[in-house]
């Protein structure tokens, strides 16, 4: 009876410590807050997880529902996991695009991308490096004047009179004060402050969708990054203007493929207003034509079949198959939601998957708009990235809501 006793023992802490691991799981891969359309269910997000709220997660379309509740994470409908927001809204539809676009954009201040000795008749010195400058930061005053090309960085310098330079910078999002010492080259006699800046930068992708009821678009799925820092490009003012591609660099194991193209004239497609971590977003001059479909949101997508909307040549942007092969659905991954997997026959040929310039490509399961294609693996370029449509809609409202918030 004591060994009995002493298995069952054993066996209710096994199962115990197997519970807790499942819901600790459960909590951290799960979201805290949900968004559901107005009149629908938050379906189950798995054979075994749902949401339910006290008087179940459905909004009626024609009773006032509620803009937010709190809901619970249950497991089997009978173990309680965590609490979660739930916000209802209405049904979005964009029109999912899949058009290369070429990015013109100007940053808010200068950005430092490297740092370097001057010679001077004493030795070698790097005067940013002795202020604390880090690739990096933005300057984006000096001496309480504003900044935002590399030659005013640079006649300011030049013309300081071996003067100290009092320079406001950005970094991380904190604003801080340094005192730059210029020093004199001994190679041209100008004053140098010992740095490299970076004023504007350059390139394609692709339009994700447009919104028509604030006439603005999303594309790339993932902002513009400085080539040698890596850090988010401030955004000053930028546009975006047409596309013609020209050729496609296969994708290879180890190296990343490429969309081939040239600006198509300088008449502006839209306006850029802000360059953040899950795209880039502003407004269009004219509509694209096409059909508009529902954005699903994230509880909604699904691992299995997918089409994605891109343009590969000088045609018109066409279907492609895909998989979506594993979806993380925490609320801190902004733009790394899925993995896409690549299975169309004709694109693999031509692409090898997913190359540079694809970034932005729409995702469609299920006759809705899921998400947008944004990084590739560089060891197997069928596979790749993807963000949720929802994270990028959920930019696009805010920031229209900013705007018109502004010009009242």
């Amino acid at each position: 009876m004591k060994k009995i006793i002493s298995m069952l023992t054993a066996s209710a802490a096994v199962l115990e410590l197997l519970l807790a691991t499942v819901l600790l799981t459960a909590d951290y891969f799960t979201p805290n807050s949900y968004t559901v359309i107005n009149g629908n269910h938050l379906e189950w997000l798995s054979g075994a997880i749902k949401v339910v709220g006290s008087n179940d997660v459905t909004a009626s379309k024609n009773v006032p529902y509620p803009k937010t509740y709190q809901g619970t994470m249950m497991l089997y409908h009978l173990i309680p996991i965590k609490s979660v927001d739930v916000s209802i809204v209405d049904q979005t539809c964009v029109v999912p695009c899949g058009t290369p676009f070429g990015i013109k954009m100007f940053t808010n201040g200068v950005v430092i991308v490297g740092l370097a000795d001057i010679q001077t008749s004493s030795g070698s010195v790097n005067p940013a490096a002795q202020a604390g400058l880090k690739i990096g930061d933005v300057i984006t005053d000096v001496n309480g004047k504003e900044v935002n090309t590399n030659s005013e960085v640079a006649k300011d310098v030049e013309n300081c009179g071996g003067k100290s330079l009092k320079l406001s910078i950005r970094r991380d999002g904190a604003v801080s004060t340094v005192i730059l010492h210029p020093v004199r080259s001994e190679t041209d006699g100008l004053y140098k402050a010992g740095l490299w800046v970076r004023d504007s930068t350059a390139g394609i992708g692709t339009l994700t969708y447009y919104d028509p009821s604030t006439k603005s678009f999303a594309g790339l799925g993932h902002g513009i990054c400085d080539s040698d820092t890596s850090e988010l490009m401030p955004l000053l003012s930028g546009d975006i203007v047409p596309v013609n591609i020209n050729g496609v660099t296969k994708g290879l194991k180890g190296k990343p493929g490429e969309l081939r193209g040239y600006f198509a004239g300088s008449n502006a497609m839209g306006k850029l207003t802000a360059n953040i971590t899950d795209g880039v977003y502003g407004h269009l001059n004219s509509a694209p034509t096409g059909c508009a479909v529902k954005v699903a949101m994230k509880q909604d997508v699904k691992t299995g079949r997918v089409k994605i909307l891109t343009t590969i040549d000088g045609g018109k942007p066409r279907y492609y198959d895909a998989e979506i092969e594993r979806i993380d659905y925490r609320d801190q991954l902004r733009s790394k939601n899925m993995v896409l997997h690549i299975t169309d026959e004709r694109l693999l040929p031509q692409t090898g998957g997913i190359v540079q310039g694809m970034s932005g490509s729409p995702i469609l399961q299920d006759g809705k708009l899921v998400g947008a294609v944004t990084h590739v693996f560089v060891n197997d370029p069928t596979r790749g990235y993807g963000v949720f449509a929802e994270n990028m809609l959920s930019e696009t409202q805010a920031l229209s809501s900013a705007q018109r918030l502004k010009a009242s």
